[in-house]
C-alpha cells in the first residue's frame, strides 16, 4: 500500500521555520510594585522628618516623589479594601472592620461587586503575587479562640477560603490573614490556602516578608511578564516586638522625651519646606504631662525605640527588594509606592483583654505574655504586648493632630512615595507635591500603566464602578484634575469631608458638631473657621451627606445619625 505524501514548498516551510523560531515581542508595560505598612507616623521616615534611620526609603523619595496630601481610610482594614479595589470601603463592604454587622457597607468581606486590582491585572496578563497581611476577609471568632491564638489547637481555615487573596486574584500569597500578630510566631500565617504550623527558631515576620517579597522579585526576573507585587507589612502596628540589634541603635534617641523629639522632626520638616510656603504648621501638642516629671521615662523611651527598631528593619528589608530590582535589571520599569494604611495609633493596647479576637496571652510554648497595664515589663520581647499610647504618636504624627481612627489629618493623611525611574518626568525627581491622592486611586493607576479593563460584571457579579482616578498624570506632568466632587470619610461615626479647593469639614463623632478648616493656609487644622463661615460648612455638609448616600455609608449600628439612608 502507498503513502501519500503531502508536497509543502520550501517558502511555506521556511516562513513557519521563521515564525517558530521568532520570539514573543516583549512586554513594555512596567511592573508594580505596592509597599503598604501599618501604623507609621507621618513624621517617622527621614524623608518627612524624622530620626529614625530610613536610607532606603528615603532614597526612594531623592529618586521618586512625595506626597505630602496623601489620604487613607484612617483604619487599617477598611485602608486595604479601597486600596485594592479603587472604590470607598464602604463599597467595598468593609466600612468598619472584619466582622459582619449586617449592614451594606459592613460586611466585613471584600464584596463580590468589587474586584481587586490582582484580579484586574491577572486578566490582563500581569504575574501577581501577595506578601504579607490581608485583613480584608471576615474572621468570625471560635469557641475555642484563645487556645487557637496560643497554638493549641488547630483549624484548617482562618476565613471562608473563598476569601484568601489566592482566591482574589494573586497567583500566590505567603502572610497572615488576621490584623494583629506576635511578630515571633504569628497566628494565621498561611502559603496560599494551606496554613503553616510552626515557624522556624529566629522567626521575625518583617524579615520574612522581605526574605519573600526579594526571593519573588529575582525569580520575577526569569518571566516574560511584568508583574504586580503587593507586600503589605504589619510593621510597626502594636505590640512593639523588634529585634534586639535594632532596638541597640536606638536606646538613648528617645530619652531627650516627647517635647524635643517634636520640635526637632517639625524643625526639619520647616526646613525641608514640606508644605511649600506655610512655615508655621505645627499643632498644638495632645499630651500636657511634661518629660522631667513622667514617672515612666525610662519605659517610655524604650516603648518609641522599639517603635523606630520596627521601622527600621522593614526599610532594611525594603533595602533588600530594591537591591533585588537592581541586580535583576528590573528597577528601572517599575513603580513603587510606599504608603501607611493610617496615622501613628494612639491605642492602649496593653489595657485590652488578653486571649481575644487576634490577641494571645501566651506563647506556643507556654510562657505567660505580659500586657503591662502599669508599664512594669519593658517592651520589645515576644513576651510583653504593648502599644505606644497617646504621647508618642501624636509625636510620630508630628506636625498633625489625632492619630489612627480619627479624621483629622493625624489619622487619614499619611506618607506616600512614588518612585518610576523610567517612567516618572525627571524634573519632580526628589521633589514634593501638594497633589491630592487617595488609595483609592491606586487601583486606576494600576488599570492605566497595565493598560487593562476595569470590568463591569465580573465572574457573574455586576461590579460598582471604580471611584479612583490615576495618578500617572501627576507622576508624568506633575498634576492632574483630581476628584472634584471631593473626597468623604467615615469610620466608627467619625466624618471628614474634603473639597477639591482644600476646604475640610470633620464631625469628630455623634454628639459633635462640624468643624471647618482651610488645609491651604492651615495644614495641622489649627483653627476651627465653622462660626466663621456656616455657608460654607452648609454646602460642604450637604455635599457629605450625597457622598453617604451613594457610597453605602450608614451609622455604626447600634447608633442614631440624621442621615437618609
Amino acid at each position: 500500500m502507498k503513502l501519500n505524501r503531502m508536497i509543502v514548498p520550501a517558502a511555506l516551510l521556511t516562513a513557519g521555520a521563521s515564525h517558530a523560531d521568532a520570539k514573543p515581542p516583549v512586554d513594555k508595560r512596567p511592573n508594580i510594585l505596592v509597599i503598604l505598612c501599618d501604623d507609621l507616623g507621618y513624621s517617622d521616615l527621614g524623608c518627612y522628618g524624622g530620626e529614625i534611620q530610613t536610607p532606603n526609603l528615603d532614597r526612594l523619595a531623592r529618586e521618586g516623589l512625595r506626597f505630602t496630601r496623601f489620604y487613607n481610610t484612617s483604619r487599617s482594614c477598611p485602608t486595604r479594601a479601597s486600596l485594592l479595589t479603587g472604590l470607598y470601603p464602604h463599597q467595598a463592604g468593609i466600612g468598619r472592620m472584619t466582622f459582619d454587622d449586617h449592614l451594606p457597607g459592613y460586611r466585613g468581606t471584600l464584596s463580590r461587586n468589587a474586584v481587586t486590582i490582582a484580579e484586574v491585572l491577572r486578566d490582563a496578563g500581569y504575574s501577581t503575587s501577595m506578601v504579607g497581611k490581608w485583613h480584608v476577609a471576615e474572621t468570625p471568632l471560635r469557641n475555642d479562640q484563645r487556645d487557637w491564638l496560643n497554638h493549641k489547637v488547630f483549624h484548617e481555615t482562618f476565613s471562608d477560603l473563598c476569601n484568601y487573596p489566592v482566591n482574589r486574584g494573586f497567583d500566590s500569597h505567603y502572610g497572615t490573614i488576621y490584623g494583629v500578630v506576635d511578630y515571633f510566631d504569628p497566628f494565621s500565617l498561611v502559603e496560599g490556602e494551606v496554613p503553616i504550623r510552626e515557624v522556624p527558631e529566629g522567626y521575625y515576620i518583617t524579615q520574612a516578608l522581605s526574605d519573600r517579597a526579594e526571593r519573588e522579585i529575582r525569580q520575577y526576573a526569569d518571566s516574560e511578564k511584568p508583574f504586580f507585587l503587593y507586600l503589605a507589612y504589619t510593621a510597626p502596628h502594636w505590640p512593639l516586638h523588634a529585634l534586639p540589634e535594632d532596638i541597640e541603635k536606638y536606646k538613648d534617641t528617645y530619652t531627650a522625651g516627647w517635647e524635643k523629639i517634636r520640635e526637632a522632626r517639625y524643625e526639619r520638616q520647616r526646613q525641608a519646606e514640606l508644605f511649600g510656603n506655610q512655615q508655621d504648621f505645627l499643632s498644638e501638642r495632645q499630651f500636657h504631662d511634661r518629660w522631667e516629671e513622667n514617672p515612666t521615662a525610662e519605659w517610655d523611651a524604650r516603648a518609641m525605640a522599639v517603635h523606630a527598631a520596627m521601622v527600621d528593619r522593614m526599610d532594611q528589608g525594603i533595602g533588600q527588594v530594591i537591591r533585588a530590582l537592581e541586580e535583576t535589571g528590573q528597577l528601572d520599569n517599575t513603580l513603587i509606592l510606599f504608603l501607611s494604611d493610617n496615622g501613628c495609633s494612639s491605642e492602649v493596647c496593653q489595657n485590652y483583654p488578653p486571649g481575644e479576637n487576634d490577641r494571645p496571652d501566651r506563647t506556643r510554648d507556654g510562657r505567660e505574655m505580659v500586657y503591662p497595664r502599669q508599664k512594669e515589663a519593658l517592651p520589645g520581647p515576644e513576651t510583653t504586648y504593648a502599644s505606644l499610647g497617646a504621647e508618642w504618636a501624636n509625636v510620630a504624627n508630628t506636625p498633625f493632630r489625632y492619630w489612627k481612627a480619627k479624621s483629622y489629618e493625624g489619622g487619614i493623611c499619611t506618607p506616600m512615595i512614588a518612585c518610576w525611574p523610567k517612567g516618572m518626568d525627571r524634573r519632580l525627581k526628589g521633589s514634593v507635591t501638594a497633589e491630592t491622592g487617595h488609595v483609592m486611586d491606586i487601583m486606576a493607576t494600576c488599570v492605566e500603566l497595565a493598560r487593562a479593563t476595569y470590568p463591569e460584571r465580573y465572574k457573574g457579579h455586576e461590579i460598582i464602578p471604580m471611584e479612583g482616578l490615576s495618578l500617572v498624570p501627576v507622576l508624568r506632568e506633575g498634576h492632574r484634575e483630581g476628584h472634584r466632587e471631593g473626597i468623604g470619610f467615615e469610620h466608627f461615626n467619625e466624618r471628614a469631608y474634603l473639597s477639591a479647593d482644600g476646604w475640610k469639614i470633620v464631625r469628630p463623632g455623634e454628639r459633635a458638631s462640624w468643624e471647618l478648616y482651610d488645609l491651604n493656609n492651615d495644614r495641622s487644622e489649627r483653627r476651627n473657621l465653622a462660626a466663621e463661615h456656616p455657608e460654607k460648612v452648609a454646602e460642604l455638609v450637604k455635599a457629605y451627606e450625597a457622598w453617604a448616600r451613594r457610597c453605602m455609608v450608614e451609622p455604626y449600628p447600634g447608633q442614631k445619625i440624621n442621615q437618609t439612608k
